[in-house]
């Protein structure tokens, strides 16, 4: 069990080698676009008075939306080798692509987790595929033509016909569960706790955006939901950020240089920063940075902190009320972010696991 335990970290890993880039490519490049957008109360950032900045948040949104398909797809190229690309970065694609509107097609974003999922599945069922007896001459075109062709189609299938219905179902049932704590009068804390605690989970995949567009959807009737999200959404990059600078030997070299692009996409709200170590360590990275976003969001519903814009991150700082106390907020999230990865991190290698 440990031995499989330590193989499927290394496909994560493999996975992660690959996709930091286009993170680190998306994140910087939506951030110097949102430096030129102008951020207006109750509205997405306008790029009208600034197209060239626009053309660059369009770049970095694609670097995004590739990365998702390279997780998967380098994921289960560890796991079955070039004949598992074409399943994994199929079903990585369908985890980020809205398929409302489609005849027939259901909403299947999966997110993050979803493409480390499809991954697993792709590479593994790639690898059966394999052991199909075949003829001598079927099997130089098996790897080139006839694996791709029936693995993709069936990981693809899966993803739109078998996956795509119960997670949007999951995603509505959220946003209602959301609406009823807010009405019927809950605790402000509480709501501030599960919207952070979302934020941080998928770190930009469904459940993540589910808590962003309900905060949203809040700006104009209480912009304190808005302000508890904006904390929430950029406590997990620059709180592992913050981790690798403070106890670097707890972490890889990989994960010590993304530690400064973390804290880079972290100052411009981007919570996807914290993707590649969540990656490979989810045990221990998800548990930390959901404390981190929950202390975070608690902290600014707790001193009225009202974001007027639907974004998060110090670049919100300028639409703001109760700016000191929204830094105050980040900083605590960030803090206990830290605290408690470097503590899970430290904990394992005293007790000889593999970090």
């Amino acid at each position: 069990m440990r031995e499989q335990l330590r193989k499927h970290k290394q496909y994560l890993l493999t996975g992660v080698s690959y996709v930091v880039p286009f993170i680190a490519c998306g994140g910087i490049l939506v951030a110097i676009s949102l430096m030129g957008a102008e951020m207006v109360p109750g509205k997405q950032p306008s790029f009208e008075n600034a197209p060239y900045f626009k053309i660059i948040n369009d770049i970095g949104g694609a670097s995004f939306g590739l990365f998702l398909p390279v997780l998967a797809g380098f994921i289960s190229f560890a796991i079955a080798g070039r004949p598992g690309l074409v399943a994994g970065m199929i079903g990585g694609w369908f985890c980020n692509v809205d398929m409302d509107g489609v005849p027939g097609l259901p909403e299947a974003k999966a997110g993050f987790l979803g493409a480390i999922i499809i991954g697993i599945f792709a590479g593994h069922f790639v690898n059966l595929f394999k052991l199909v007896p075949s003829h001598k001459f079927i099997k130089p075109i098996l790897p080139i033509l006839i694996i791709p062709v029936f693995s993709g189609l069936f990981v693809g299938l899966l993803m739109l016909k078998v996956l795509g219905g119960p997670i949007s179902d999951i995603m509505v049932s959220m946003n209602t569960a959301l609406t009823n704590l807010e009405h019927q009068g809950g605790s402000s804390l509480v709501l501030a706790a599960v919207l952070g605690a979302m934020v941080a989970f998928d770190m930009g995949g469904p459940v993540n955006k589910a808590a962003f567009f309900f905060s949203f959807s809040m700006i104009k009737d209480n912009p304190m939901i808005m302000g508890a999200t904006a904390a929430a959404i950029c406590t997990p990059p620059l709180g592992l950020g913050l981790a690798t600078l403070i106890r670097r030997k707890v972490w890889t070299e990989t994960e010590q240089e993304s530690g400064y692009a973390a804290l880079g996409m972290g100052m411009m709200g981007i919570t996807e920063g914290a993707i590649p170590f969540a990656v490979s360590d989810p045990l221990r990275v998800i548990p930390s940075i959901m404390l981190g976003s929950m202390a975070a969001a608690m902290t600014a519903m707790q001193f009225g902190v009202k974001d007027h814009a639907p974004h998060g991150g110090p670049i919100v700082l300028p639409v703001v009320d109760h700016g000191l106390w929204y830094v105050v907020a980040i900083i605590v999230g960030m803090i206990v972010t830290s605290a408690s990865v470097i503590a899970l991190k430290s904990i394992g290698r005293r007790e000889g696991v593999a970090v």
